[in-house]
C-alpha cells in the first residue's frame, strides 16, 4: 500500500509530525539526509507503526499515493531550495510540496510561482507549538496554491490541535507566503508576549522583593483569568521548579536571551511595510541587549540609577501588574495584526483575521482565551482596522492602561527596564492622538531638505515648500512617505 505522505527532516519537529500522522491513521514515508537517523526512528519510536523508511528521495516519491505530498522538515534558506530541486526531477503535474519550517515568507512566495510554472503546487505551512505541539496537535497555517489545499486538508486538520468546540487550530491562510507570513507574526508577538511577562517578573523580584513561591501563586491566578495563556502557565510552572540544591531553578540561568530570527524578520518587515509593530520591535531589542551580558556588568558598576525603593501597598500593586500585563498584550495583538493588514493590502493577499485568531486558539505558543474576543472582533466587523477599536477592547484598554501608567511609573522611578511595556503605552497615546508633533517634524524637514509639508487649511495630496531662511528659493525636493 502506497503512503498517504511522505516527509523529509527526521528531526525532532518532523519525528513527532509523523508519529502525530501515524497515529491518526495516515501511513507516512520518511527520508533524511542521514540514513542512520531514519533506521533509528523507524525501528524505535517509529515501530509497530504505519511508517516506512526511505533511502533516498526516489524511493520516498515511488512510495507515495497520487498525487503526492511531500512535506519538508529542514532548515530554512539555502537547503529548503536544494531539497526541492532534487524532488522536482521525480514529481510529477498536480504533486505537492510542502515546507513546514520557518521559511521567510518571500522565500515561499517565489517558491510558489516557480513551482507553479512547472504544474506543482507548493504550500508554505507554518507550525507552531514545538515539540509537544508537532506530537500531539500543533496550530498550522498554510498558505501557496490553492489548489493543493483539498489534498492536504484532511492530514493537516487531522493532526492540528482541537479546540473546546472541535474546531482545528488549521485553516487555509491564503495566497504565496501568506501562511508563512502569518507564523512570523505569531512569532513575533510570542516576542512581546514573553518580554512582557519578563518585564512583570522584573518588576516583582526587583522593586516588590517576590520569591518565587509567591510569584507562583499570583500566576496561579492569572492563569485562571483573563490572562490565561499558554505563556503564563508555562511561566507559573517555572517558578515551582527547584534545582538540586533545593534553590529555583530559574534564580541559577544566565540572562543572556537567544533568538532564531522570526522576530527579527518581523521587525524588518514592519519597516518596509510601514506599520508600527513598536511593541514587537522592543522585545527583539531586549534580547539583543540581554546578550551583551559583559558590557552590562561593566556598566553596573559605572553607571549610576536610582535606589530601589517601594513605600506602597505591595497586593496592590501586583493587582495592577496584571491589568497593565493585560493592556500591554492587547496592544501587542493589534500591532500584529495591523502587520498582517498592511501585508493583505501590499501582496494583495485576502486573510481572514478572525480566522487566524482561531487558529491560534490551540496548539501553539501563543494560545490564550484573549484571542476568542479577537475571532469575536473580527466576526462583528471584518473590515475592523485596528483592533483597538472594536467596543470591546476600546473599553478593556480604557481602563487598564490606567493601571499601565502607575506600573511604569514605579518602574521607572525605580530604574527597572521596561522598554516593551513602556512602548506598549507610548504607542497607545500616540494612536488615540488627533494632533502630534509631526507638524513640526515637516517643518525641520523641509527647511533642511525642502521635502515639502501639507497644510491644515488645504486639500490633503497638496504639499507646500517654504523659503524659511530667506536664502533658499523656491525649489522644492521631491515628495516621499514611507
Amino acid at each position: 500500500m502506497p503512503s498517504q505522505i511522505g516527509l523529509i527532516g527526521v528531526g525532532l519537529m518532523g519525528e513527532n509530525l509523523v508519529l502525530n500522522m501515524a497515529g491518526k491513521g495516515f501511513a507516512v514515508s520518511v527520508f533524511d539526509a542521514s540514513k542512520a537517523k531514519v533506521e533509528k526512528f523507524v525501528a524505535g519510536r517509529g515501530q509497530g507503526k504505519k511508517i516506512r523508511g526511505c533511502s533516498s528521495i526516489q524511493d520516498l516519491i515511488e512510495s507515495l499515493e497520487l498525487p503526492r505530498r511531500v512535506m519538508l522538515m529542514i532548515p530554512a534558506g539555502k537547503p529548503v531550495d536544494e531539497i526541492i530541486e532534487a524532488l522536482i526531477a521525480f514529481l510529477d503535474e498536480g504533486d505537492i510540496i510542502i515546507d513546514g519550517g520557518n521559511s521567510h515568507f518571500s522565500d515561499t512566495s517565489r517558491r510558489t510561482r516557480m513551482l507553479e510554472s512547472k504544474g506543482l503546487l507548493y504550500v508554505g505551512a507554518g507550525v507552531s507549538g514545538g515539540e509537544e505541539g508537532a506530537l500531539l496537535g500543533p496550530s498550522i497555517m498554510p498558505g501557496g496554491s490553492a489548489a493543493a489545499w483539498q489534498s492536504v486538508r484532511p492530514i493537516f486538520q487531522a493532526i492540528a490541535s482541537k479546540v473546546d468546540d472541535g474546531v482545528p487550530c488549521c485553516d487555509w491562510i491564503g495566497e504565496e507566503g501568506s501562511g508563512h507570513f502569518v507564523k512570523m507574526v505569531h512569532n513575533g508577538i510570542e516576542y512581546g508576549d514573553m518580554q512582557l511577562i519578563c518585564e512583570v517578573y522584573d518588576v516583582m523580584r526587583t522593586l516588590l522583593g517576590m520569591t518565587a513561591d509567591e510569584m507562583y501563586a499570583v500566576f496561579k491566578q492569572w492563569s485562571e483569568g483573563e490572562l490565561k495563556s499558554y505563556l503564563i502557565e508555562i511561566t507559573r510552572d517555572i517558578f515551582a521548579v527547584r534545582d538540586d540544591d533545593g534553590l529555583p531553578l530559574l534564580d541559577k540561568i544566565l540572562d543572556k536571551a537567544g533568538q532564531k530570527g522570526t522576530g527579527k524578520w518581523a521587525v524588518a518587515t514592519a519597516l518596509d511595510l510601514a506599520a508600527p509593530l513598536t511593541l514587537i520591535t522592543e522585545a527583539v531589542f531586549a534580547r539583543v541587549l540581554s546578550a551583551m551580558k559583559e558590557e552590562r556588568v561593566s556598566a553596573s558598576r559605572a553607571l549610576k540609577g536610582p535606589e530601589v525603593h517601594f513605600s506602597g501597598n505591595r497586593k496592590d500593586l501586583i493587582d495592577e501588574l496584571g491589568k497593565a500585563l493585560y493592556a500591554a498584550k492587547i496592544i501587542s495583538y493589534a500591532q500584529g495584526y495591523q502587520l498582517m493588514r498592511a501585508a493583505a493590502i501590499d501582496f494583495g493577499w485576502k486573510l481572514n483575521y478572525g480566522g487566524i485568531a482561531l487558529m491560534w486558539r490551540g496548539g501553539c505558543i501563543i494560545r490564550s482565551v484573549l484571542l476568542a474576543k479577537i475571532k469575536d472582533a473580527f466576526d462583528l466587523n471584518p473590515k475592523l482596522a485596528n483592533l483597538l477599536m472594536d467596543p470591546f477592547f476600546t473599553e478593556t484598554v480604557a481602563v487598564s492602561q490606567l493601571s499601565l501608567r502607575r506600573v511604569l511609573g514605579e518602574a521607572i522611578a525605580n530604574g527597572i527596564p521596561v522598554p516593551a511595556m513602556s512602548s506598549a503605552l507610548a504607542y497607545y497615546d500616540g494612536y488615540r492622538s488627533a494632533n502630534l508633533p509631526a507638524n513640526l517634524l515637516q517643518a525641520q524637514r523641509d527647511y533642511f531638505g525642502a521635502h515639502q509639508y501639507e497644510r491644515v487649511d488645504m486639500p490633503s495630496g497638496s504639499y507646500f515648500h517654504s523659503n524659511w531662511t530667506g536664502r533658499g528659493g523656491e525649489t522644492a525636493s521631491t515628495v516621499y512617505s514611507a
